[in-house]
């Protein structure tokens, strides 16, 4: 088992079709997102303990997708990428300055 530390707006990369974007926390709370094919079942442990089920193949939860993200998480993904873009921009002025002015 790996045991990784992020910070907001950072992710992983599982494969290559999979992405889990953690975008913060609060309390004892992590908030992830999952970028997966639609044919990848997910499921949370409490929604199997719900409905007793164990987390084997064949086991699967069916759970309906919203439609869209709902505008205040999508505000909020925006700004991580913008900070997470100006933050490097930060970084790359830094190590060179010349690559402000395009040199």
């Amino acid at each position: 088992m790996l045991k990784l530390t992020l910070k907001a707006g950072e992710y992983l990369l599982i494969g290559d079709g999979i992405k889990v974007v953690y975008t913060g926390g609060s309390n004892n709370n992590g908030h992830l997102l999952v970028d997966a094919p639609k044919s990848m079942n997910i499921a949370r442990s409490g929604a199997l303990k719900k409905y007793g089920m164990a987390a084997e193949p064949g086991n699967e939860v069916r759970h309906h997708k919203d439609r869209q993200l709902s505008p205040e998480a999508q505000a909020k993904i925006k700004a991580i990428l913008m900070e997470e873009r100006k933050k490097a921009r930060r970084a790359e002025l830094s190590a060179d300055p010349k690559a402000k002015f395009g040199y």
